[in-house]
């Protein structure tokens, strides 16, 4: 896939975090499930756990000096769907340390409405990035993968993954994909590894949902009051 194909077609890029995050994000960037582990210090039994097993529930972290932060559940997936679907060898607990491991953008905001109204997230408050993609693959292009598939979820018929999930953008077979697919399931997501320290350069606007109603946290100046996750 060519660069300039990827900006024109995804020119918006979408990530939902757990709701009161924004502070934390603006000080210290948008940061995987391992770099938290890292910052926060968390190790032994505890990050094995966290790290490398299923998280039915969203974990709160703590250490002296940063305030409490929260790495998000990983409800969707499941040990047994996984060892059904895996590829190339790989164990649940490899692709859990996969995951946990990279910063995750949807490309399309049907992507991002679907988990908003899922049943696991939609009457709970959420916190939702708007990312200028040109600005952020500048930036981080070398360590920018491609997903075809929603990589963190195994709930129906859980599609196959393995090594060959991620993709650097150059590799990525989209003109054969959207011949049969629409452009929302054409490219599924995107993704940085460890984290995005500089997101404030590439952020657009920054939003609560609650309630079925968008609430503006803060928006990039000069940026059109519409350039958002709006419906």
């Amino acid at each position: 896939m060519e660069i300039d194909l990827l900006l024109q077609t995804y020119p918006r890029l979408f990530h939902m975090a757990e709701d009161g995050a924004f502070p934390s994000i603006q000080e210290r960037g948008l940061l995987s499930a391992t770099a938290l582990l890292d910052l926060y210090e968390i190790n032994g039994a505890r990050r094995l756990e966290i790290e490398a097993r299923r998280r039915p529930e969203s974990v709160t972290i703590s250490k002296d000096g940063l305030p409490n932060t929260v790495i998000r559940d990983n409800k969707p997936m499941t040990d047994s769907a996984l060892e059904k679907c895996l590829q190339d060898g790989l164990s649940p607990e490899q692709w859990y340390r996969t995951l946990n491991g990279k910063t995750f953008f949807w490309l399309h905001k049907k992507r991002l409405w679907r988990l908003l109204k899922a049943k696991a997230y939609r009457d709970y408050p959420q916190t939702i990035l708007t990312l200028d993609t040109a600005s952020l693959v500048a930036s981080h292009q070398n360590n920018i993968l491609l997903s075809p598939i929603n990589s963190g979820s195994t709930i129906m018929k859980p599609q196959p993954r393995g090594q060959g999930t991620f993709r650097p953008i150059a590799d990525y077979p989209f003109a054969e994909r959207r011949k049969t697919r629409a452009i929302e399931d054409t490219l599924v997501e995107l993704t940085v590894a460890y984290g995005v320290h500089d997101i404030m350069d590439h952020l657009v606007s920054a939003h609560r949902f609650a309630n079925g109603q968008l609430i503006e946290l803060w928006r990039r100046p000069g940026a059109d009051l519409d350039d958002g996750p709006h419906e």
